[in-house]
């Protein structure tokens, strides 16, 4: 197997028909879930993978459709895997904010000796900037964007030259010269609100800035659900589906 992105969900925060926006890195000896909203259990159902199938887990920021879906994850590895522990890839910060203000209150039990996040999951902390090789078929390595105002935020490059934004706001001169140009990524990921102003989320409006060359690279994800009242509006950008796989090349 190649270097595949499957998506788990491709829809916004509030979706119902796409699910959350997640997806599965798989390489032969790998695969690695990027984020886990509320869906991602139903949506691996639904493809028949297990969790005790994943290798780990990439947490990009602290919000409910890209973490809710953790508290299940990790009783279901304690109570029907054996007490399996996933890797948890996350920067430092980021996992104390997540415990602490996300997970702690469902996941908190002293009385069966869970007392942090380390009780359920392997910690690896990630250094902004930094490729991690996390098997001999698969590289990540994360850099800060800017989401929402003064909250950890972070996107993902895949192997140097595939991107995944997660969530951000657009940011012209990113994608044109450290995703375009200096990295030369042949893949891009990219978050996309169809209408209203982006207060946090780049719109199909500013994408649709990008030079053509481009735009024929991205497949648009994190949607509303009346996306398909914009088929045929994307210019050469593609709509990834719920489910959908994506071959890598090198």
């Amino acid at each position: 197997m190649s270097l595949q992105i499957q998506m788990l969900g491709t829809g916004s925060a509030f979706s119902k028909l796409y699910y959350n926006t997640s997806a599965l890195i798989r390489t032969t000896d790998a695969t690695i879930l990027i984020d886990c909203g509320p869906t991602v259990p139903k949506s691996l159902s639904e493809i028949a993978i297990e969790l005790d199938q994943i290798d780990g887990i990439f947490i990009s920021h602290i919000h409910a459709d890209h973490i809710g879906g953790l508290e299940e994850v990790a009783f279901r590895l304690f109570y029907q895997y054996n007490r399996k522990r996933l890797t948890l890839y996350v920067t430092e910060a980021l996992a104390g904010v997540l415990w602490e203000n996300s997970l702690k209150g469902g996941l908190y039990n002293p009385e069966d000796g869970f007392h942090q996040l380390q009780d359920y999951f392997e910690l690896v902390f990630l250094q902004e900037r930094v490729p991690y090789q996390l098997s001999p078929e698969l590289t990540i390595e994360i850099v800060p964007t800017l989401h929402v105002a003064q909250k950890l935020n972070y996107s993902i490059f895949i192997n140097h030259r595939t991107f995944y934004s997660a969530d951000l706001q657009f940011n012209k001169d990113f994608l044109l010269n450290e995703v375009a140009h200096t990295r030369n990524c042949h893949t891009i990921f990219h978050d996309c609100q169809l209408s209203g102003p982006g207060y946090v989320h780049t719109t199909l409006e500013e994408l649709l800035t990008l030079p053509e060359d481009i735009q024929k690279l991205i497949y648009l994800m994190h949607y509303d659900d009346h996306m398909t009242e914009f088929i045929g509006q994307t210019g050469p950008m593609t709509f990834i589906h719920k489910h959908e796989i994506i071959k890598i090349s090198d």
